[in-house]
């Protein structure tokens, strides 16, 4: 089971192309300037089983992306369900989490976790570095980490 807050159908704005976005309940990162302090409460939204989300998700036919809150701060529950999407749908998948990669590589539970992303968009929001310009993200703090390169070569690399 998973706390979600809203699911949203045929986005264009969490990442490249129409995506499914799931919106995760719990964030402790607090980001003053936050697009959705609302997630920020661990028990907000409603449970929601890894079966159902996966009946939305390959409804839509098209790729996800967690977001949140934090998808991280649910770790178990999102990574069965980064598994269940790869493995039973092959599809792409982004996450957003507060966590810089440093951080995540140094927990071994959150580092499970992200192990099967495609992209991974790291790092807390910060107002002072708050760009509208910016694909994917909302300031210039935060990286999107192409996490199967950024493990087959051992450096960090960006998507591109």
């Amino acid at each position: 089971m998973l706390r979600i807050l809203h699911i949203v159908e045929g986005t264009s704005v969490d990442g490249p192309g129409l995506r499914t976005s799931i919106y995760m309940a719990g964030c402790n990162h607090h980001c003053p300037g936050c697009h959705n302090p609302a997630s920020w409460n661990p028990q907000g939204g409603e449970e929601r089983s890894l079966d159902e989300l996966m009946q939305v998700i390959a409804y839509n036919e098209a790729p996800v992306t967690l977001s949140g809150g934090d998808p991280l701060q649910q770790p178990d529950g999102t990574r069965a369900l980064i598994s269940r999407i790869k493995h039973e749908l092959g599809y792409n998948v982004w996450c957003y989490t507060g966590y810089t990669w440093e951080e995540i590589v140094n927990d071994p539970k959150l580092f499970k976790v992200v192990q099967e992303l495609d992209v991974l968009v790291d790092g807390p929001f910060k107002m002072a570095e708050r760009d509208i310009s910016l694909r994917f993200r909302g300031s210039r703090n935060q990286r999107l980490i192409d996490v199967q390169r950024t493990l087959d070569t051992g450096v960090l690399t960006l998507w591109q």
